[in-house]
């Protein structure tokens, strides 16, 4: 093979200069002596390019490099000639991370292989649990049952989104790590000194983050007594700016008892916070923004419902979206409102 001797001092240099112009052929390992580095080429280099290079002073040689092994690319890769490629194709392409765990699904058809694909989702993560799903979202409090299939048998974990640190217990409650991108645009939207109602909150997601970043008081409310224990560790963990009061209950109990009135209510129960509006809109100020989430096929029923549960309110939409899709042809829809 073709390969251009340097002396070591240069090495990272003459490196960086080779990277740039795509001259290093990657699928081999760059060698070294004790006074030379050796790094594989792509083709021999002409005269002319030597000198523009300002490589000169090189020696152009022949000699073996070793080759790079190729890395798999996907979970698909792992499992390359250990399950049968029709069965490969059933596998779904994307599983959630959540912190150190990894949730897949796992077909019936592949329930044979399930501990080998665990294995390799482990391998392919480098994270340590893989659970697989073995039902939906499910009860009031909102959790799965999950099946563990291979690295440590732990449920609790610590995952990272922009900048917030969340404590969660897969097992005890839910959380999506699909819903980032959507809690830093509503973080974005907040203003200082306003007063928040985070309905459903479970770990906190939506407090943790507004609160770290605005002056605000959020009332936080969730049903799943471990969703309020983790939401207090998560007020510990993080750099509050705003303040959090967590509140365990019934959404609709604990708003007829307490005297909110917010500038912004947080409604991201997406399957049935519908239940919920007339209890959030009577808590809304005038002119306060509602982050109103159903699963829908369109954007009209959603706002349908909303208008309704307004009576004689004016209902603004501000912002409607597809936040994710949740199955063919139906979303999580994202509805913005101002009702004044």
């Amino acid at each position: 093979m073709i390969g251009l001797k340097i002396p070591k001092k240069r090495a990272d240099e003459v490196r960086r200069i080779l990277l740039e112009y795509s001259l290093i052929d990657r699928q081999f390992k760059i060698k070294r002596s004790d006074d030379f580095v050796f790094i594989p080429l792509i083709k021999k280099l002409d005269a002319e390019k030597i000198k523009e290079l300002g490589f000169a002073s090189f020696e152009i040689i022949e000699t073996e490099f070793e080759s790079h092994p190729k890395e798999p690319r996907s979970l698909k890769d792992y499992l390359k000639n250990k399950i049968s490629s029709d069965k490969i194709i059933e596998i779904k392409k994307s599983f959630d991370i959540i912190g150190d765990v990894v949730i897949l699904e796992v077909t019936e058809e592949l329930e044979d292989e399930k501990y080998l694909i665990g294995k390799a989702a482990l391998d392919f993560t480098k994270r340590r649990t893989v659970f697989k799903k073995n039902s939906n979202i499910k009860g009031v409090i909102r959790t799965r049952e999950l099946e563990y299939l291979a690295g440590k048998d732990e449920s609790e974990t610590i995952h990272t989104e922009y900048g917030s640190r969340l404590m969660i217990d897969v097992r005890k409650v839910y959380f999506s790590p699909r819903l980032a991108t959507e809690r830093e645009r509503i973080t974005n939207q907040v203003n200082d000194g306003e007063t928040i109602i985070d309905m459903f909150t479970g770990v906190g997601p939506f407090s943790i983050a507004i609160a770290r970043n605005r002056m605000v008081e959020i009332y936080a409310i969730d049903i799943n007594p471990d969703a309020i224990y983790y939401l207090e560790k998560n007020i510990q963990l993080n750099k509050i700016h705003g303040k959090i009061i967590p509140i365990l209950g019934d959404v609709k109990e604990v708003l007829n008892v307490k005297d909110i009135i917010a500038d912004r209510i947080i409604m991201n129960l997406p399957g049935t916070a519908y239940l919920f509006l007339e209890s959030a809109i009577n808590c809304l100020k005038e002119g306060g923004v509602l982050h109103y989430y159903e699963f829908s096929r369109d954007y009209d029923k959603p706002i349908e419902r909303v208008r309704t549960a307004s009576g004689p309110r004016e209902v603004k939409v501000l912002d409607k979206r597809r936040v994710k899709s949740r199955s063919p042809g139906v979303w999580h829809i994202g509805l913005d409102i101002m009702i004044t």
